[in-house]
């Protein structure tokens, strides 16, 4: 049997690969910079695929949520009722009877024939970024039941839990630690992935006498582990965009990045417009932002302000439609004299822009707008991206592509965990494959080397689990060469 070679998840530790003799022996720059990215990718796909793995299966599973909480909670969300819809501040008044102990703080109204009306109220029971929805037949105005709603999404309690698993195992704020190493570590690894397999091909196509090599596909009679690399590589190559993007859009929700992300959007002036809420003052409240990921206040007042506002809510809603935000709105309803009411749309399948107007409900005047078509483009670029990472851009299309993206992403951590464990040794005491050879730095040339490490400075500074990981990595392989070459010294073999 063949000595025990060095072993990772890419074409140079396969049997009959033939780019893998040269590329070992291959001291260029080129061939450094293979070896580099090789040993990077290997190390992050043993070590980071389990993160990985979580974060696929939960946002699987939140992709087609949207969809599922409309069969889960039907019974809440649409009634058998036919007939003209009661005045919306008549429905309002209904749900506050039902609850007559909360504070009402916004009203999202029927659109279509058969969908109830959401009433939401300020418990101050609830979590951060809750409140609680009594559902409204709009034709009877009778309260149909309720529930507890999250983020400006209004998530219903199945869609929530989903969505904290896959933001942080429900551990709270260190779990999210989980979610943004997972994030962080995406986009390298889809990267480097591709580079790899990209310069496979060509290095196979360009050799005398070999068979032709396959890019996108499978080569037809392929067996063991060179099938499992041609899957691994070809379904990497279809998926590296939407890894890509899934890890850019993560992390503008991450917790270390993500204030890093911000910070750079506000310096550069693409940050999301806002409307004011306040009527003679210049205090400002967010016109949008992450939907599934904000909070509301509702300020406390007496309970006549706010009767005196519910009464004035279809008139609100009637001024706002003629500004043009209709369909999906939400309506805030202020509890204090100075403070405008907001008409905001909401995300919605194929809907591609939101509109919000502040109103003086004393007056009737439209006292601020936000308009989607006046956005940075960078905003509006956030708010697409957003609406397709949480699998409602696009409606079911944009579930079923994101569940496929997921799918197609375990596949691929189950096929190099599979040729990992295939090459590993069968004699001795070594019992898992080997990570790729070490000293491919010492073969780039001083000049990219510096602006190598330059580079992964500032990256490890914008992206800090990134950053730490990888110094994590690098400590852990200095211990085990350290540890080898003491063995090899003394004479032990494996």
């Amino acid at each position: 049997m063949n000595a025990p070679e060095s072993v990772g998840i890419t074409p140079a530790h396969l049997p009959n690969d033939p780019s893998a003799e040269s590329d070992s022996k291959d001291s260029s720059p080129p061939g450094a910079l293979r070896r580099l990215v090789l040993r990077l990718h290997f190390y992050a796909g043993i070590l980071v695929a389990p993160f990985l793995i979580v974060a696929a299966v939960s946002g699987g599973l939140y992709a087609v949520a949207p969809t599922l909480e409309q069969f889960v909670y039907r019974d809440y969300l649409h009634v058998e009722t036919t007939g003209p819809a009661a005045p919306v501040s008549d429905q309002v008044e209904a749900a506050r009877a039902q609850r007559p102990d909360l504070a009402v703080s916004a009203v999202r109204p029927a659109v279509e024939s058969g969908d109830t009306t959401r009433v939401l109220f300020t418990d101050p029971t609830l979590g951060e970024s809750e409140r609680l929805a009594v559902f409204v037949d709009p034709v009877t105005a009778r309260p149909v039941g309720e529930l507890v709603v999250y983020g400006s999404s209004s998530a219903l309690p199945m869609r929530t839990w989903i969505s904290q698993l896959h933001r942080n195992l429900h551990l709270g704020e260190p779990g999210r630690i989980y979610s943004e190493l997972a994030a962080s570590w995406l986009w390298v690894i889809a990267l480097g992935g591709v580079y790899l397999w990209v310069r496979r091909y060509r290095t196979v196509r360009a050799r005398a006498g070999a068979a032709t090599p396959r890019l996108w596909t499978v080569k037809h009679g392929a067996r063991g582990r060179n099938r499992a690399l041609g899957w691994h590589g070809a379904i990497g190559l279809w998926i590296a965009v939407g890894l890509v993007f899934l890890s850019a859009t993560g992390l503008t929700w991450s917790k270390y990045a993500g204030e890093h992300v911000t910070d750079l959007r506000t310096s550069l002036g693409w940050t999301t417009p806002s409307v004011s809420k306040k009527l003679g003052a210049t205090d400002t409240a967010p016109a949008g932002g992450h939907d599934g990921h904000g909070g509301h206040e509702a300020p406390a007042a007496g309970t006549g302000m706010l009767d005196n506002n519910v009464g004035r809510l279809d008139d609100v809603l009637a001024v706002a439609a003629g500004a043009g935000v209709t369909g999906a709105v939400e309506a805030s309803i202020p509890s204090a004299p100075d403070t405008a009411f907001t008409v905001a749309q909401t995300r919605q399948p194929w809907q591609f822009a939101t509109d919000v107007v502040a109103v003086d409900g004393a007056t009737g005047q439209i006292t601020d707008t936000s308009r989607f078509a006046d956005w940075p483009l960078a905003a509006k670029l956030t708010f697409w991206g957003i609406g397709v990472h949480m699998g409602i851009l696009f409606g079911l299309l944009n579930q079923i592509v994101l569940v496929a993206l997921a799918a197609a992403l375990l596949v691929m951590i189950v096929l190099g965990y599979t040729m990992w464990w295939r090459r590993r040794p069968t004699r001795g005491a070594q019992r898992w494959g080997r990570p790729p050879t070490r000293g491919a730095v010492r073969g780039l040339h001083p000049a990219a080397a510096a602006a190598l490490v330059a580079c992964t400075v500032l990256v490890g500074w914008f992206v800090p689990l990134l950053g730490l990981s990888l110094i994590g990595f690098v400590a852990v392989d200095i211990v085990v060469g350290v540890f080898q070459r003491r063995r090899a010294s003394t004479g032990v073999t494996e």
